[in-house]
């Protein structure tokens, strides 16, 4: 990722005493030293073509500020929206795609083709994303956005055979660079090798333990420090791979205690603690060089009462207040903060008017199209930011379009070392047995999910182990807590407060990358060096044997 430091340009011109963002539509120069020439830098020349402080260059935005000039308020209501479609079948997307002129396809769950066996049908995968794309090409030269919630863990829309990662708290725990850093290149590597452009990853909210209902494991912990340092390299990762992260859910939903899946959450903490807390990884994605951020449904007490963060304007100008240029993303508009107030399109123009520059999944795509029209007819949407909108996006997709990689199928699937190297750094033991050797020839198995209990038998029978006497392992798959000689949390950590066993660890997966890891720990082979990335009771963050 490039760390543009002082070479960063103003996409929009920040107010220098408030959060506020003047509207434009168009880039202004580079910045001027006192004798009217642009900053000097060691990686920079006369002749280069400066860069964007979110990574295009002043070309790429050129290019599309000219593109959108020559659009109609009909396809650029189009380009700025993402849409999702029900099934395997991409013929109706594809027609709406034509139709709406859209700028992107996200692909859920039920989108993902399977083989007999289960497991996702590559090839058929990568067709439906060639015939999406081919479909946007239709109507421009540059390339949509075809998107995927890929995170690890539970959120892995993805599964077998690509490889299987844990959850991002693991790179919280972990706390290696290079770890988070060669984990997302190779995620984001196969994914392109899919014909994905853009990952909705990292989610960099910070969790506040138990009373968090949504976001858990997928957060790099509780620690505003421990959490943003391993940011900049999470983000470098995808950039390596030529896949756009886009960084979630500002301004943070790990500290609230409703799911905006089903309701609208509210955030009482004052700016200051925002500031303090919740808002340092976002600044972290910001100071590196993020292109995407998503924009949550969050009520801040602080700046809208009541009003969902993806629609407030006071939101949107408290992210661009930090410094952020490039495109800010909604969270899903078919989510329960939104559509259980605003059903249908009309939170799609409201959206745009407040801030937004891509609406990632309205519920009627085409409701929300014809909405986005009549907004700009009755004047409570302007053109203006529509085009602002349309351009931050073309943007984008130019500069994806020159930093993609050429990745092949037989990428996929090809990096189980590098997830088992993540869970290996992040294994985090809480009860001072260090070094292992707990296991010698056998253990017994146990836990509340059968999936995962099979997985780590099978794991140890290929190593020569016996499997139904010995040491009890026992599995937590969820917050339950458990006993036996060794008690594993498997996600989230918080059961093992009340667990009781003489060794209790924390592996942030269950994958099968993950339980070699943690069979190498019990067998003394390995070491347990990550450190609890959250408070679990009177074990505070940091607790662990590194």
């Amino acid at each position: 990722m490039k760390l543009l430091g002082s070479r960063r340009l103003a996409f929009g011109m920040l107010a220098a005493s408030s959060l506020l963002l003047a509207a434009c539509t168009t880039a202004p120069p580079a910045p001027q030293d006192g004798t009217g020439a642009p900053p000097s830098s060691a990686s920079a020349t006369p002749t280069q073509d400066p860069a964007l402080s979110w990574g295009p260059s002043q070309q790429d935005y050129d290019d599309a500020a000219a593109a959108v000039s020559a659009m109609s308020v009909a396809e650029k209501a189009g380009q700025v929206m993402v849409a999702f479609y029900a099934g395997t079948d991409p013929a109706p997307q594809v027609e709406a795609i034509q139709k709406l002129h859209l700028g992107g396809s996200i692909i859920m769950g039920d989108n993902v083709p399977t083989a007999p066996d289960g497991t996702v049908d590559v090839a058929a995968m990568a067709e439906v994303n060639k015939t999406l794309q081919d479909a946007m090409f239709d109507s421009r030269d540059w390339p949509g956005i075809i998107s995927v919630d890929q995170e690890g863990g539970l959120v892995s829309r993805l599964r077998a055979p690509l490889t299987e990662w844990p959850t991002p708290m693991t790179y919280g725990a972990a706390a290696d660079k290079d770890v988070s850093r060669d984990s997302m290149a190779a995620m984001a590597t196969e994914l392109s090798a899919l014909g994905f452009t853009m990952d909705h990853a990292p989610s960099v909210d910070l969790t506040i333990g138990p009373a968090d209902p949504t976001i858990g494991a997928r957060s790099l912990g509780s620690d505003p420090a421990q959490a943003s340092a391993q940011v900049p390299s999470l983000l470098e990762g995808f950039e390596d791979a030529g896949v756009l992260p886009s960084v979630k859910h500002f301004p943070g939903h790990g500290s609230v205690t409703t799911d905006s899946h089903l309701d609208l959450p509210v955030q009482d903490a004052s700016l200051a603690e925002l500031k303090a807390r919740d808002w340092k990884p976002f600044q972290a994605a910001i100071d590196a060089g993020a292109p995407v951020m998503m924009m949550g449904h969050i009520a801040v007490n602080a700046l809208e009462p009541g009003v969902p963060s993806s629609l407030s304007v006071p939101s949107y100008k408290a992210l661009r207040g930090l410094g952020f240029e490039g495109v800010i993303v909604t969270d899903a508009l078919n989510m329960g903060a939104v559509e259980n107030a605003y059903p249908g399109g009309q939170a799609a123009p409201m959206a745009l008017a407040a801030g937004a520059d891509l609406l990632l999944m309205p519920t009627d795509v085409y409701a929300a199209h014809a909405a986005i029209l009549a907004a700009v007819e009755d004047g409570t949407l302007s053109e203006e930011r529509l085009d602002e909108a349309a351009t931050r996006v073309v943007t984008l997709q130019l500069w994806q379009k020159s930093i993609a990689q050429v990745a092949s199928l037989e990428e996929v699937g090809t990096h189980a070392a590098e997830a088992e190297s993540a869970s290996a750094a992040a294994l985090t033991v809480l009860t001072r047995q260090c070094k292992g050797g707990q296991v010698d020839g056998a253990l017994t198995i146990q836990g509340a999910d059968p999936a995962a209990n099979e997985r780590l038998a099978e794991a140890a029978r290929s190593r020569g182990l016996q499997v139904g006497s010995g040491p009890v392992v026992t599995l937590l798959a969820g917050r339950e807590s458990g006993s036996g000689d060794v008690v594993v949390s498997l996600a989230e950590p918080w059961g093992l407060e009340l667990s009781q066993g003489e060794t209790k660890a924390a592996l942030y997966g269950d994958t099968p990358a993950a339980f070699d890891a943690l069979l190498d720990y019990l067998t003394g082979e390995a070491a347990a060096p990550g450190k609890l990335p959250a408070d679990v009771g009177e074990f505070k963050a940091g607790a662990g044997c590194g």
